[in-house]
């Protein structure tokens, strides 16, 4: 009843009502690219004063994902409640439809009479559900809404970014001398340096927080406003950003609940307490609706930590990596708190595929020269070779994750557990990631990828994801399958089958060679540019020619579009040095493509300045004639 009143009443009125019923303030202090390496969690080299104190008055949780290791596709899992595999919204940037009916959820909020504001980053990859904030901008603020209005208010530090480690040099507060290195990394001067400036940068973002929190203060609201600080991912150094296991995916996540809303702290909550639920981004959309008091829709995948309408936890976080910029992947991930487990899709492709804004961070670049000169370890190198099709980590005993252990026979148990949990989100959240980007967007026009993954005889998953895993298992017993997908009538069936062809290298190619040559003329270009680098790759000298000029064709960004010219750039980045032919007609190429919106922009030109760089043009040939 009341709530019907609250929606038949004019804006001024709502929010007294509403203030009247009890409900919370809710402030959101998030920082970027930041993992959990702050005091409260046990990071003595850390300086964070003051979110350690908010840790000592509230609830920390120890296992909080971001469920994307990079920010577009973990805020549009944030704002949406939904997985953004599930919405064909993982990839870094891009921009889809929900389906109809579906919403961002401060709109739920807004109807019931939330004053709603952003400061200020949004970076979704979803279209716009109407007007999602009542401001969304670097001077949003709570302090504008009506006087007794409850409201829900963002404010994201940029102070911790990745791009936060190649400025000026600046006042340091760490010494990299004590710097702790893990294994993954070379020990040198540079990725010291970097890391010691990191957890500046963390307690710069400390800093921020604790000027909102006493502005909080100040006004009277702390015993009215329910408290998270987050971090949108893992720290922006290399192997924590845009990687899929817990050193990517893992955040800060700390909830103060005052005592006045004590009804709405979960059962495990205590001041200073530490939390083992599993919770992650999926989440904060239905858990900030039960703290207002408004059940979370159906539809949404994450359930309600907090508040009136929180459930039980779940058994498994997931987290996922699609494409990064101007590289493509695919990669699943699951843990079980103590366990992590990657399912890699695409396995020849490193973890450390050349992504031109992460090579900008010094790190970065050492790490990948000493690597080229053969100067790591064993677990500094496997960040730059092709992966295993499954990795499993035990974070209790492996904290940085360089020890597989998906061939120990003492961890089979926990391998097919795992493996399990992770084949059953597939299918319960119809992840449409088996689709190439470009075969999905264009299947989905008028549509949503969403609408798309959820009809089966569009998008038979069942059949893709066993096709795909066919593919990527590098089975050697599989190539009869996969010669037998050729043909299929789906394309993506077709896709998966050339691809795992091309994973098992020359032998297979060369036996099925002529099939191939047909797939070079599939009605799918993504068919046809996974076929010709096949070829290219693994063929004999005139399929090589003949699979450059497919290449070449397709990466003609003036003829097709983002999707299939990135695609083919990659292709032929796969095929090695080029000849000096091969490398001119590349320098002509456009820089740009047709792109469905500016966020995709850059990949083209990214792609195309990689491949010059490493097969130098011929002399009078301009690399940006276009």
């Amino acid at each position: 009843m009341i709530r019907c009143l609250l929606l038949a009443l004019p804006g001024l009125l709502v929010a007294p009502l509403i203030a009247q019923a009890g409900r919370p303030n809710i402030l959101w202090l998030s920082s970027e690219d930041h993992g959990p390496q702050m005091g409260c969690y046990g990071d003595r080299y850390a300086t964070t004063p003051h979110i350690d104190e908010l840790a000592r008055r509230g609830l920390r949780y120890a296992h909080a994902w971001s469920n994307a290791p990079v920010c577009a596709p973990a805020r549009t899992t944030i704002i949406s409640g939904l997985y953004a595999t599930s919405t064909g919204s993982e990839h870094m940037r891009s921009e889809v439809a929900l389906p109809e009916g579906f919403r961002l959820f401060p709109n739920y909020l807004r109807e019931t009479g939330y004053y709603c504001t952003n400061n200020s980053k949004e970076d979704y990859n979803l279209k716009s559900t109407g007007e999602v904030w009542d401001e969304s901008s670097p001077e949003a603020h709570w302090k504008n809404r009506v006087e007794n209005q409850p409201f829900f208010a963002v404010f994201n530090s940029t102070l911790s970014h990745e791009s936060r480690l190649r400025g000026p040099s600046h006042q340091a507060i760490h010494d990299p001398a004590t710097v702790r290195v893990p294994a993954y990394h070379p020990d040198t001067p540079e990725v010291r340096r970097d890391w010691a400036r990191y957890h500046d940068t963390v307690t710069a973002a400390d800093a921020a927080a604790g000027e909102r929190l006493r502005e909080l203060e100040a006004a009277g609201l702390s015993e009215e406003t329910i408290v998270f600080y987050w971090g949108d991912h893992g720290s922006g150094m290399p192997r924590s950003k845009r990687f899929p296991g817990n050193s990517g995916l893992r955040v800060p996540l700390i909830v103060h609940i005052p005592e006045a809303f004590r009804h709405l702290r979960p059962p495990d909550y205590e001041a200073g307490g530490v939390s083992d639920r599993l919770v992650a981004f999926v989440d904060f959309a239905p858990t900030v609706l039960s703290l207002a008091g408004i059940r979370p829709p159906d539809w949404m995948q994450g359930t309600a930590f907090l508040g009136e309408h929180q459930v039980a936890g779940r058994a498994f976080n997931h987290g996922f990596r699609g494409r990064m910029d101007e590289r493509h992947d695919l990669v699943r991930s699951v843990s079980d708190g103590r366990h992590v487990y990657l399912r890699n899709y695409l396995p020849h492709l490193p973890h450390g595929q050349h992504i031109a804004y992460q090579f900008e961070t010094p790190t970065t670049r050492i790490w990948k020269d000493l690597h080229d000169k053969g100067k790591l370890t064993p677990a500094q190198s496997a960040f730059w070779e092709p992966r295993a099709p499954e990795e499993l980590y035990d974070l209790e005993t492996d904290p940085d994750e360089v020890r597989n252990l998906a061939g120990s026979e003492a961890h089979l148990g926990v391998l097919e557990r795992m493996r399990r949990a992770h084949l059953e989100q597939i299918l319960a959240i119809r992840d449409t990631g088996f689709l190439p980007e470009g075969e999905r967007f264009e299947q989905s026009i008028g549509d949503s990828p969403y609408s798309l993954g959820h009809d089966d005889e569009r998008y038979p998953l069942e059949r893709i994801q066993a096709m795909a895993d066919r593919a990527s298992s590098l089975d050697p017993e599989a190539e009869p399958e996969l010669a037998r997908g050729l043909t299929d009538a789906h394309p993506a069936i077709r896709y998966w089958s050339v691809l795992g062809l091309a994973l098992r290298g020359e032998a297979s190619v060369s036996r099925q060679a002529p099939a191939l040559r047909e797939s070079m003329m599939d009605a799918s270009p993504y068919v046809r540019i996974a076929a010709a680098e096949a070829l290219g790759r693994h063929g004999g000298a005139g399929d090589r020619e003949a699979a450059v000029a497919v290449l070449l064709a397709h990466a003609d960004a003036a003829s097709t579009n983002v999707f299939v010219a990135t695609a083919a750039l990659a292709g032929l980045d796969a095929l090695g040095p080029l000849d000096p032919p091969i490398v001119a007609a590349i320098a002509g190429l456009p820089n740009e493509a047709t792109v469905p919106s500016p966020r995709y922009r850059g990949y083209v030109s990214r792609l195309k300045a990689h491949l010059l760089a490493g097969n130098r043009p011929p002399p009078g040939d301009a690399a940006d004639s276009h």
